[in-house]
């Protein structure tokens, strides 16, 4: 356990940080699991508008270090193959 004041701090610091990191992973991995659900089913409209979503929350949570720079780039690349290979809404 910390003993000195600032190691105090710095504990409190990294607690509310690793709160806040964890927020933001499982946001992406929330918004990565609704658009898989939305190419399987067909809603392609959908599943681009949670694409941009899910580009720009991987580059600011990959810029910000809570997830690497590479990993934010392999999500974003899976999901544009996803998505260009999702089936087509079925003709009414």
């Amino acid at each position: 356990m910390a003993h000195s004041r600032s190691a105090k701090k710095r504990v409190r610091q990294n607690e509310r940080r690793r709160l806040r990191n964890r927020v933001a992973r499982s946001a992406l991995r929330s918004a990565v699991k609704r658009f898989r659900a939305a190419a399987s089913a067909g809603d392609l409209a959908t599943a681009r508008a949670i694409y941009a979503i899910i580009q720009k929350r991987a580059d600011t949570i990959a810029r910000k270090g809570i997830i690497p720079a590479k990993r934010a780039a392999r999500i974003k690349s899976r999901l544009a193959a996803a998505l260009g290979s999702a089936p087509a809404p079925a003709a009414t």
